[in-house]
């Protein structure tokens, strides 16, 4: 059966990204911070969806990529390190 995962297993390519743009941020950003952020724009993932995206544990929608892109102002392009 064919599972749709990452070459290094996880079940996403950007989490990784997304925890160091987190991380980056001015000011510093919890994942609950993050996810309040997400509220405000109509997402609703908790922190504990946050632990699991950045882990590679679960699935990003597109939903979620565009919010994403958005907090952190920059394009899915980026969020996937594509040049």
């Amino acid at each position: 059966m064919f599972k749709n995962k990452s070459k290094n297993g996880k079940n996403n390519i950007c989490g990784e990204k997304i925890a160091e743009l987190r991380m980056n941020m001015i000011p510093k950003t919890s994942q609950r911070q993050l996810a309040d952020k997400l509220l405000l724009m109509g997402i609703d993932v908790d922190k504990n969806a946050i632990q699991r995206i950045e882990s590679g544990k679960r699935f990003v929608t597109d939903i979620e990529i565009i919010a994403f892109c958005r907090v952190f102002h920059i394009t899915p392009n980026e969020l996937f390190n594509i040049k």
